[in-house]
C-alpha cells in the first residue's frame, strides 16, 4: 500500500480542503520545524513570566467571572484538569469519527502557530493521535461559541488526558484502554495546557469546513441539473449570453453561466434566439392578438439560474476565506508573543464570523434547494412539463405512480432547509454569570450549515433521478458535449423507474454516486 501523503502544519497555510483530507484519513500530519521553534519560545517566555509570578489568566488565575481567584502555585497543573473535567458537559449524538480528527487537527494548527505557550510534547502528541485515527468522542450540543468552543474541546482535551472515551477504528472505547494497547501513556498536562486546548473556535471551524466542502459539490450538482433543465425544456440560449452577464457582472453570476453554457454547447436542444421570429410568425392567425405556443421566454427557474446561483457560488468563496482565516489564527486566550514580550489577554476565541459565515451560508444554500425543486415540480406536473407523462410514469398512468410519491421528500426537505437558513449567530443568550454577555453560537450556526448541505443532497439526488427519467423519454441523443458525457456517466447504473423496485433504493444508489464519488470534483473535464 502506497504511503499516506502529508500535510506539514505551519499554522499559517491549512486550507479547507486539507481539513477534510486529515479527517477522512487521506492525509497525514506533520509539524513544521520553524513553527515548532516559535512554539519553543513561546514556552519559554511564559515560563519566565510565571517564574516571575505575574499574574496570568488562566495559567494561575481561575476562569471565566472567577478570574480574580488566584490559585497556588503548587495548584496550577490541577486547575488545568479541573477546567477540563468541569466543561466535558456536552450531550446529544456525537460528532462523526473523521469530524473529530478535523477538530483536533485544527486545534492543533492553531497551536503550533506558537502564540499559545503549549509544550511540544503536547503537540507531538496531538500529532500522533490524528496519524493513528484515533478520534475524540465530542457530543454535539454544548458550546455557545463565544468562550471558543468549551464544551466541545474539552471532550477532545478529556480524551488527550486518558480519560472519557475514544473512537480508535471508527469503534467507542475506553482512552484509557485506546492507549494502553497503542502502548501510550496519555498526556499530563501543563499550566496553561487544559484552557490552550480549550479556549477557541476549533470544533466550529471543522464542522464549518465539512459544510462547505458539501456545499460546493452541490453547487457543482445545482449547474449541472441547470444545463440537463435547459436540455429537456429546450431552453433559450439568450439568457445565457456572455454580454448579459457582463453588464450585470456579480462574479458568481458570470461564472455559473460560463458553467451552464460550457455544459451544453453543441446541444440540439437549445433553441436559438434568432430562429424564433419565423417560427413564431409562422402560427400567425387573423386578428388584433394572435397566441404563441412557442415560449417567447423560459420560466424563472430555468432562465434565472445564473443569477439564482450567483449568491450561493460567492458565499462559498466567502465562506472559505473565513473558515480558512480562522483555522490559521490563534483563538486562543491570553496570547503569548515572545518576540515582543507581551503576553496579551483579549477575546480571539470569539466565534462571531464562523456564525455568520455559516448562517449566510445557509441562506444561499437554501435558495439553491428552492430552485432545485421548482425545477423537479416542473419535470413532475402534466400542467408545466411541457409533454413529458405526468410523474414522468413510463407504465400505465394510475396503475403506476412514477415520481409522484418521492416528490413528498424533496418538498419537505426544501421545507426543512428553509427553516434552517433562519440565522442563529443573532439569538445571542448572555451567560457565565454574564461574563460571555455577548455569544456567537458559531457552533450551532455550523451544526446547522452541516445538516442543510446534508438535506440538500437528498433534493438535488431526487433532481437528477427526475432529469434521468426525463432524458429517456426525449432529447437524450441531442445533449451537448458536456451534458451527453455526464448523462452517459450516469446512465452506467442508472435505470427507469417503473415501480417494480422500492424507491428508497434508487435514492441511495444515486446520493452515494453524485456525491461519494470524485464524479463531480471537477466539471470541466465534461467539457475539454
Amino acid at each position: 500500500m502506497a504511503e499516506k501523503k502529508s500535510v506539514i502544519l505551519t499554522g499559517n497555510d491549512l486550507t479547507v480542503e486539507q481539513i477534510i483530507a486529515v479527517g477522512v484519513g487521506d492525509l497525514k500530519v506533520e509539524l513544521d520545524e520553524q513553527a515548532l521553534q516559535r512554539c519553543r519560545d513561546s514556552r519559554t517566555f511564559l515560563e519566565e513570566a510565571v517564574n516571575a509570578r505575574h499574574i496570568i489568566y488562566g495559567v494561575n488565575t481561575s476562569f471565566g467571572p472567577m478570574c480574580n481567584k488566584i490559585i497556588d502555585d503548587n495548584e496550577i497543573e490541577a486547575l488545568q484538569v479541573n477546567l477540563i473535567r468541569s466543561h466535558a458537559a456536552g450531550l446529544g449524538d456525537p460528532l462523526k469519527p473523521y469530524i473529530g480528527v478535523a477538530v483536533m487537527l485544527v486545534r492543533l494548527n492553531t497551536l503550533v502557530k506558537g502564540y499559545s505557550g503549549v509544550r511540544i510534547e503536547l503537540l507531538e502528541f496531538m500529532q500522533w493521535m490524528i496519524n493513528e485515527g484515533i478520534a475524540p468522542y465530542i457530543p454535539e450540543c454544548g458550546s455557545v461559541g463565544a468562550s471558543g468552543d468549551l464544551i466541545h474541546l474539552a471532550h477532545l482535551a478529556l480524551g488527550i488526558i486518558g480519560e472519557g472515551n475514544l473512537y480508535y477504528h471508527d469503534e467507542l472505547r475506553p482512552a484509557a484502554e485506546v492507549f494502553a494497547e497503542l502502548g501510550r501513556e496519555p498526556m499530563r498536562l501543563s499550566y496553561k495546557e487544559g484552557i490552550a486546548l480549550m479556549n477557541g473556535t476549533s470544533a466550529m471551524t471543522a464542522l464549518a469546513a465539512f459544510a462547505i466542502f458539501g456545499a460546493k459539490k452541490l453547487l457543482r450538482v445545482s449547474c449541472v441539473t441547470g444545463a440537463f433543465g435547459i436540455e429537456l425544456f429546450g431552453g433559450i440560449d439568450d439568457a445565457f449570453d456572455e454580454d448579459l452577464h457582463k453588464i450585470k457582472p456579480h462574479p458568481g453570476q458570470v461564472e455559473i453561466a460560463e458553467i451552464i453554457r460550457n455544459l451544453y454547447r453543441g446541444s440540439g436542444n437549445i433553441t436559438l434566439r434568432e430562429n424564433m421570429h419565423d417560427q413564431i410568425r409562422g402560427q400567425h392567425q387573423e386578428g388584433l392578438v394572435f397566441e404563441t405556443t412557442i415560449n417567447v421566454q423560459d420560466v424563472y427557474s430555468i432562465r434565472c439560474t445564473p443569477q439564482v446561483l450567483a449568491p450561493a457560488a460567492e458565499m462559498i468563496e466567502s465562506a472559505t476565506r473565513t473558515v480558512e482565516v480562522e483555522a490559521n489564527s490563534s483563538n486562543d486566550n491570553p496570547i503569548i508573543v515572545p518576540d515582543k514580550k507581551k503576553i496579551i489577554h483579549g477575546g480571539n476565541f470569539h466565534g462571531q464570523s464562523i456564525g455568520f459565515a455559516m448562517d449566510a451560508l445557509c441562506i444561499s444554500l437554501s435558495t439553491l434547494c428552492n430552485l432545485s425543486e421548482r425545477r423537479l415540480n416542473k419535470l413532475l406536473d402534466k400542467n408545466l412539463n411541457e409533454g413529458l407523462p405526468e410523474h414522468l410514469i413510463p407504465g400505465t398512468l394510475g396503475l403506476t405512480m412514477g415520481f409522484m410519491g418521492s416528490q413528498y421528500l424533496a418538498t419537505s426537505t426544501t421545507a426543512e432547509n428553509r427553516q434552517l437558513a433562519n440565522p442563529v449567530s443573532t439569538n445571542s443568550i448572555s451567560c457565565n454569570a454574564s461574563n460571555q454577555d455577548v455569544v456567537s453560537m458559531g457552533t450551532v450556526a455550523a451544526r446547522k450549515a452541516f445538516k442543510q448541505v446534508s438535506n440538500a443532497k437528498h433534493i438535488l439526488t431526487m433532481e437528477v433521478l427526475a432529469d434521468m427519467q426525463a432524458l429517456s423519454f426525449r432529447n437524450a441523443d441531442r445533449l451537448g458535449l458536456g451534458t451527453s458525457r455526464i448523462y452517459a456517466a450516469l446512465n452506467d447504473e442508472f435505470q427507469i423507474y417503473d415501480n417494480s423496485r422500492v424507491f428508497h433504493d434508487d435514492l441511495v444508489a444515486m446520493r452515494k454516486k453524485l456525491f461519494s464519488s470524485q464524479m463531480f470534483d471537477d466539471l470541466s473535464g465534461y467539457w475539454s
